[in-house]
Formats: C-alpha cells, structure tokens, sequence
C-alpha cells in the first residue's frame, strides 16, 4: 500500500472512532467520517468496502492504540493492590479521553452486526491477553498462584470493568463501590501473601478443599 493510502485509512480508523465519541454510533455515517476525518466519503468504500467494516478495524486499531500506552505502566506494577489503583487511573483516563462511550456503542452496535461483535470481541482479547500475563507474573509470587487460573480471571475482570465502566453512567455511586469490593479481594491477597509459611499452607489447603467440591 502507498504511502498516501496508508495515511488515508489511518484519517478514517481516527476519524470513525471520534466520529462516534462526538456523534454517538447512531449519527455515525459515511458523510459523518469522512467529514470528521477531513477526506471524500468514496475513499471508505475503496479502502473499507463499508462503514461497518470501518467500524470493525477502528475498533481493534483504537484498541490497539490504548493497550500499547499503558503496557509500560503494567508491566511495572507489582502488586494486585497496584493493578487495581492502576485500573482506578486508567478508568479515569479512558472516560476521559471518550473511549469508555465508543465501547459502550460499538457493545450495543453489535447486538445486530455481527462484524461490529466480532470486532468488540477482538478490541476486548488485546486487553484480555495484556491483563493475562500481568495476572500470571503477579500471581505467581503468591500462595495462590496453585489453584487460580489468570487466563479465567483475566477475563472475568475484564467483563468486570466492562460491566462497571457502563454501570457508571446510571450509578456512579454504585460503579465506585464495586471498585472498592474489588480492592478488598486485593487487601485480602496480599495479606495472605503476608502469612507466615505454617499460616499459608493452612489457608491454601482450606481454600483447595473447598475448591474441589
């Protein structure tokens, strides 16, 4: 692809997703993104085939973008109480910066386009995958790193923040609260992590028998 071309899908993936931040999924048209990303309307249809279609890859591009600006700051975090006070600050700065609206969007577009979903669903795996390995190195330095699975609680975090980063606009008092039960969990982590050896090995057999009902 042409140097040009190459600059003109990168204007329609960032036109599409502030398209959307700005006008909502509903008045995001090929007229909307090509007015907002400053190029002829055509040049959607001959790099993308069809709005959906650049809804699609913006999806995975913006998530792309985000991912890779806070892979530093995750991989220097070492606790699960950091990563949830990581998690607060990256809440406040995804809101901020609108991405929290674009996913709440591109969510409800995908009840009915399936390429629209199927994209969310690959925006959401980057994230997944990051918050993976950083569960995984971070666990593992814990008495339970023998009986968690981070590839599950990736994913169920993940569907967590999603859940509370849309909770927020009806109840934001709620959103918060939920934040702060998940900084429980953590509190409760790292003082098992603080036990002495005997105390672990008491807790974490306790905690395996009653995991393997």
């Amino acid at each position: 692809m042409s140097t040009s071309g190459g600059t003109t899908r990168l204007k329609l993936l960032d036109g599409a997703l502030r398209t959307v931040v700005e006008q909502g999924i509903a008045k995001t048209s090929a007229r909307s993104i090509a007015t907002t990303a400053g190029v002829n309307q055509g040049l959607i249809f001959y790099h993308f085939g069809s709005v959906d279609e650049l809804l699609a890859a913006a999806c995975v591009h913006g998530a792309e973008q985000r991912v890779s600006r806070y892979r530093e700051r995750l991989s220097a975090l070492n606790s699960l109480t950091e990563l949830l006070d990581f998690a607060r600050a990256m809440h406040a700065e995804e809101r901020a910066a609108g991405q929290v609206a674009v996913l709440g969007h591109l969510l409800a577009a995908g009840q009915t386009s399936g390429v629209l979903a199927a994209a969310t669903a690959d925006g959401l795996a980057l994230w997944i995958e990051e918050l993976e390995t950083v569960l995984t190195r971070l666990l593992d330095a814990t008495p339970l790193a023998s009986f968690t699975d981070p590839a599950g609680l990736a994913r169920a975090a993940a569907a967590s923040f999603v859940g509370i980063e849309l909770y927020e606009g009806v109840d934001p008092a709620g959103a918060a609260r939920a934040l702060e039960s998940l900084e429980q969990l953590a509190v409760l982590a790292e003082a098992l992590d603080g036990l002495g050896a005997l105390s672990q090995r008491a807790v974490t057999h306790h905690i395996r028998r009653r995991t393997r009902r």
